[in-house]
Parts: structure tokens; sequence; C-alpha cells
């Protein structure tokens, strides 16, 4: 109780401070999405960057500097994820690493009983239970920039976070709020899964990234991504899931698309 009591003490004072006009230009110009939100949403959002940037460790790795830039963009980003959750600023991620680019990690992959096969692994990022969240900062900003068709690394790396809130592992399913939603998302979301699965395996055009075939948990995190870089895509082609990912996140892309087109904010 005391530390909760502290903390909210802390966050309260950071919002009275004003929110700095370099970072609100840093959000126009690097989190794209952020132009399609109302202005309510917009202060929202402001609100999240300075909490987060403030609590988290940014350590640059690999030569990577860590400025206003790279803290504003990603906390931007992870703030249009959970602008419709409660208060969720992930008190259990201590730290976000960023490198550059792509990095190198040495991986270990069992190859049958008692063989363990250790070698390097080329990765953009990995989120990690109650550890730290590890980014490639050329792809986030390409996220941010919406350069990369359906992608957005902090939105991937940090549906895997949140799909670790109820347990230490990752399985595609994250905190659900009744036992009707949950049956519904392990049918819906469990049939999608099996088609993306056979759709891939077979060389088949997919809307969602093959990527998401190779386990329940990475499908989440994939779905995520369309969900908010292609939202039109997906509820035409896949309005079940669309839903799914709606009632959890308690937001609609599309929505918000269509009224900015009609402000004349998407080309």
């Amino acid at each position: 109780m005391l530390f909760r009591w502290l903390r909210n003490r802390r966050r309260r004072a950071l919002l009275r401070e004003p929110f700095p006009q370099p970072w609100k230009v840093l959000l126009e110009e690097n989190v794209r999405s952020y132009r399609r939100l109302t202005a309510a949403e917009q202060g929202r959002v402001r609100d999240y960057v300075q909490i987060f940037a403030a609590e988290k460790h940014w350590e640059g790795c690999g030569g990577q500097q860590i400025t206003d830039e790279v803290r504003v963009t990603v906390a931007g980003l992870v703030a249009i994820l959970v602008l419709g959750l409660e208060a969720e600023y992930f008190d259990h991620v201590l730290s976000i690493l960023v490198y550059p680019d792509a990095y190198v990690a040495r991986a270990s992959t069992g190859a049958g009983p008692g063989v363990v096969i250790e070698g390097d692994s080329a990765r953009q990022g990995e989120a990690w239970y109650r550890g730290p969240v590890i980014l490639s900062w050329s792809d986030v900003l390409a996220g941010g920039l919406e350069r990369v068709h359906g992608r957005n690394l902090v939105f991937h790396e940090f549906a895997h976070q949140l799909d670790m809130l109820n347990g230490r592992r990752a399985d595609g399913v994250p905190p659900l709020e009744t036992a009707a939603q949950a049956e519904r998302w392990t049918k819906v979301v469990g049939e999608h899964y099996r088609e993306l699965v056979h759709d891939c395996s077979r060389g088949h055009a997919a809307l969602l990234d093959c990527y998401g075939a190779t386990s329940p948990a990475e499908f989440f995190a994939v779905a995520t991504e369309t969900f908010f870089q292609r939202p039109s895509a997906m509820r035409h082609r896949h309005p079940e899931l669309y839903a799914c990912l709606r009632e959890f996140y308690r937001q609609d892309p599309v929505a918000r698309e269509t009224d900015s087109r009609h402000a004349g904010l998407v080309p």
C-alpha cells in the first residue's frame, strides 16, 4: 500500500509538469497514429509518455544513444497500445534496452532428448518476463512512421508483455475479464491461429505475417500489430478476430482511421 501511494504521488507530480513542446513535436513526427487520435486521446498519450519515460531505466546498447527522441517515440507507441486499458504502465518492466539496428543474441534450441544446440540469432526485439524489453531503434522508428506494412516492433513486444501479465509463460491469452470473453477468445483466436498455420505451411498469401504461425504467443503479437497497423483489412478479412481484439484493447482503430480520413488527416 505504501509503495502504491508513493508511486501515485510521484506520478501526480510528473503530470503537474508541463509537457515539453519538443516532445509534442516528436510525437507528431515519429508516431503517425498519434495524429489520428482525438484531442482528449492525445492528451492521455502525453500524460502516459511523461510517466513511462521517467519511470523506466533506458539503456543504449551497441553504440545507440538514448535521446529524448528514443524515449518519446517508444513511450508514445506503448501509450497508444494501452490507450483503452486502465493505467497499464508495465510496472514489472523496469528497463528498456535499445540497439541501433537488429542485433545478434545467443540462443539455445532443443533438438531432441538431451540435445541442445547453441547458436547466434539475429533479432529485432525481445520481451522478457519481469525483465527488460529489448528493441531495435531502426525498427521502432519504421513502425512508428508506418514505413513497414502492418509491422510495429513496439506493439509486438509489449503485446508479449500483456500476454505475460497473467503468468510467466506467454501463451497467446492475455488477461481477460469474463469467462464468456475467455471462451470466445479461445474459439476465435484459436481458429485463426490454425488457419494461419495452414496457409503459411502451404505458401498461401495471408494478411497476418507468417511469423505469427510459429506459436500462439507470436500469433497474438502479430495479430496486435495488424489490428493497429492495418485495421480495415483485418476487419474485412477477419471480422471475428478484429472484434476480439477490439474488445480486449477497448479501441476501434477502423473508426479512428475513418474519422481521420474525413478530417483530412490521413491520405
